[in-house]
């Protein structure tokens, strides 16, 4: 299989545990080393090669004037959960060889990580990076997977097909690739981690 291979950013949840624990507004737009969490993940994901393609909400106003601004596609779906997000996405790009799965909340995926997944994708029809036995994101799939992929409903995304296929796991040491913003604590956490790199 050729790469052709393009980025899915499912940015269409409702953030209610971010919510619950005291954020204020769209986690999405929460302010993260100087720019919003949306912004550093597509930030990362537009570094690579790899089209990209953004799956939002309408009222995500912020979201869409940041893919405009790029020229970065997007569709707006009143999503009931992961799976229908999913499945726009894939969906609007059917020609595509594969789609990498990722969540707008990971800004810390970094763009070697898109990378070495798209390039595992022209060996294998299931990819995922893994930290210590722990999988990560972003989630590969092959083109052979269009199908289900676009009929998925419901919140539980891709879970059910990784259930019950095998996966080729990156083997990776470092922890980006699980690390997401779900509560507002994590936001702080991000900024230190980011000192403490440079």
């Amino acid at each position: 299989m050729s790469r052709n291979v393009g980025i899915i950013i499912t940015a269409a949840g409702f953030a209610k545990r971010f919510r619950k624990a005291g954020g204020n507004g769209n986690k999405l737009d929460a302010r993260l080393n100087n720019c919003s969490v949306f912004a550093q993940t597509l930030r990362h994901a537009c570094a690579t090669d790899l089209a990209v393609h953004v799956v939002t909400r309408p009222e995500n106003i912020h979201i869409q004037e940041l893919c405009r601004a790029q020229q970065i596609p997007f569709t707006l779906i009143e999503s009931a959960g992961l799976g229908e997000s999913i499945a726009a996405g894939v969906s609007a790009n059917p020609h595509w060889n594969g789609w990498l799965i990722h969540l707008a909340d990971m800004p810390f995926v970094p763009p070697a990580m898109f990378v070495q997944v798209a390039d595992a994708l022209t060996l294998h029809e299931l990819v995922r990076p893994r930290v210590n036995a722990q999988p990560g994101h972003p989630v590969g799939f092959a083109h052979c997977w269009y199908d289900k992929l676009s009929s998925l409903t419901g919140d539980n995304g891709a879970r059910e097909l990784l259930r019950a296929e095998a996966v080729h796991f990156i083997e990776i040491e470092d922890g980006d690739s699980q690390r997401d913003i779900d509560l507002p604590s994590h936001l702080a956490q991000g900024e230190e981690n980011n000192h403490a790199a440079s």
